[in-house]
């Protein structure tokens, strides 16, 4: 049996990641794709009770506990999910993976983004998408569009613009190093528009 595919979603809070997820999923399935959408941190059971400890807006955690969190609820999902999904040819859409540590807490929180990739390269033992979707969008219209929804912010998107611009220039930086693998999209432009072209970035993969 051929490999599965692992695509992620990427981008900063407000930039519309999940509604392209959906939106993605949806037309994936509708081709006839044996795809199956998960999320981070979370997506299996153990992991989701991470996210709601790291996501919590009263919890106290250091910038060093909140990278190693993720990397555990990380690993969690590798080892449940994505590694027997991937093992059985599935088609993987996942809304975030090891580049949003490396911009949220590499970039973001200034641990260093080799300091944070070697701890997930421990948690995912080296698991790496095969295509990844950036949503580009500039962090005001970002922060927002997060402030417009209707449920609280969570702890990470209380953080302050000069957090959010560092983590919009560390998505840069990845993409910058990798564009074989990265594909950017204007998530200004209107819904239809961002899900052609996330439709059209992973063509070859499906």
């Amino acid at each position: 049996m051929a490999p599965g595919k692992l695509i992620t979603i990427e981008g900063i809070d407000g930039a519309g990641k999940t509604t392209l997820a959906l939106g993605l999923h949806a037309a994936l399935r509708s081709q006839g794709a044996d795809a199956i959408l998960l999320r981070e941190p979370g997506g299996v059971r153990d992991a989701e009770r991470i996210r709601e400890l790291v996501k919590d807006p009263s919890a106290r955690i250091g910038a060093r506990a909140e990278a190693l969190l993720y990397a555990a609820a990380r690993a969690q999902l590798v080892e449940e999910a994505l590694r027997p999904m991937l093992g059985a040819g599935r088609l993987v859409l996942l809304d975030r993976f090891v580049d949003s540590s490396l911009a949220y807490q590499g970039a973001g929180r200034e641990l260093g983004v080799e300091a944070v990739q070697a701890i997930n390269d421990f948690a995912t033992g080296g698991l790496a998408p095969d295509r990844t979707i950036l949503l580009r969008i500039d962090p005001a219209t970002g922060r927002s569009r997060s402030q417009e929804r209707a449920k609280p912010l969570d702890r990470l998107e209380l953080a302050g613009e000069d957090f959010f611009a560092r983590v919009a220039a560390g998505y840069d930086r990845l993409a910058s190093c990798e564009p074989e693998r990265f594909r950017t999209i204007d998530a200004s432009r209107d819904r239809a528009a961002v899900l052609a072209a996330a439709v059209a970035a992973i063509e070859d993969l499906v």
